[in-house]
């Protein structure tokens, strides 16, 4: 679907509140926060600017409703990593996701912070998977086929000699937080539909330190490294416009 004007005007708003969401969050990441503590200042930020969240709740599937406004993911932790009494501890990442929605429209963001200093291994992974979301970004242009938004990221991790998750991937976002076309991070260039001017996605990286494999825990939600490796996860809601791509969820 190809949003108007006016409507990614709305998607910009909702983008800033889960910007400001991430910048709080991030200020408040340190060894012995716990995971539940950073969730409930992203509720803050919410209500303060009138918002909804886009999370908290949602269960599509037959899954149990999300318990948080954000997912909070450390470690090995890929995805969906529900808030509560893990106490981060130094050395450790956690991928914090964000949503929020204004005037009916959805904005989506996903970033994966260090918890004072990490390995080297761990800076690395940080870095290639922030880069392989910039690079797909970077596809988002008039005639583009959707297919190059994945090759492009997969190009970047793989090349680095990370792996890239298969069974999750980006989405397209608007009145729902989860609209069609999927957006894979992986596979060949040149296929798919051809992107235009008001296409809205949530590209989203997800990439392991070790094999690609991954695994849900008995909540439902929880989704980890088959390995037990290292996850990062970086994501941001960018519109298509007739000058390139425009990140909405940035401040």
């Amino acid at each position: 679907m190809r949003r108007s004007t006016e409507e990614i005007a709305t998607m910009r708003k909702a983008g800033r509140v889960v910007a400001e969401m991430h910048a709080r969050i991030r200020d408040a990441i340190r060894p012995g926060v716990t995971t539940g503590e950073l969730d409930r200042i992203g509720r803050e930020v919410i209500e303060r600017n009138g918002a909804r969240s886009n999370f908290l709740g949602y269960g599509p599937f037959g899954m149990p409703p999300f318990p948080g406004v954000i997912c909070t993911s450390p470690n090995s932790v890929i995805v969906h990593g529900i808030p509560g009494d893990t106490r981060l501890q130094e050395g450790d990442i956690v991928s914090i996701d964000a949503g929020a929605i204004v005037g009916g429209y959805h904005g989506d963001a996903a970033y994966t912070w260090p918890v004072g200093s990490i390995s080297s291994e761990a800076e690395k992974l940080l870095r290639v998977t922030e880069e392989s979301l910039r690079a797909g970004i970077e596809q988002m242009v008039d005639g583009h086929r959707l297919s190059d938004i994945g090759h492009a990221v997969q190009t970047v991790a793989e090349g680095a000699g990370f792996s890239v998750v298969r069974e999750y991937e980006g989405h397209a976002i608007g009145t729902a937080m989860h609209e069609k076309p999927g957006v894979p991070n992986y596979g060949p260039p040149g296929r798919g539909m051809k992107l235009r001017p008001g296409n809205v996605f949530a590209v989203e990286p997800m990439v392991n330190l070790g094999g690609p494999r991954t695994r849900v825990l008995a909540d439902q939600w929880t989704v980890v490294t088959a390995d037990g490796s290292l996850s990062a996860h970086f994501e941001h809601t960018i519109a298509l416009t007739p000058d390139g791509p425009e990140v909405l969820t940035l401040p």
